[in-house]
C-alpha cells in the first residue's frame, strides 16, 4: 500500500494521527508527517484515518499482491 496526503490541502485537522498514529505524526499545529509507504499491517487504520479526513486529502494507491505486481487502481478516500 502507498499513500499520497495532498499537503496543500491538508488542514491540520489531525483526524488521521488520531486514526493511524504509526503512520501520521502531526509536528506542531499544522506540519503532517507520514511514511508513504505504510506496512500491510496498517491497512485499515490508514483506510479509516483516509475516510476520516475532512478535506479528502489522502489518497491510497493498494498494490494487487496477486496479479504480477501490477496496480489495482489508486482512490482518494480521504
Amino acid at each position: 500500500m502507498r499513500l499520497v496526503v495532498d499537503l496543500n490541502r491538508c488542514q491540520g485537522y489531525a483526524q488521521c494521527a488520531f486514526l493511524a498514529p504509526d503512520v501520521f505524526t502531526m509536528h506542531g499545529d499544522e506540519a503532517l508527517m507520514y511514511d508513504p509507504l505504510a506496512d500491510d499491517t496498517q491497512r485499515e487504520n490508514v483506510r479509516r484515518a483516509a475516510d476520516a479526513c475532512p478535506v479528502k486529502a489522502i489518497t491510497l494507491d493498494y498494490e494487487d499482491q496477486g496479479a504480477a505486481g501490477g496496480k489495482a487502481g489508486a482512490s482518494r478516500v480521504g
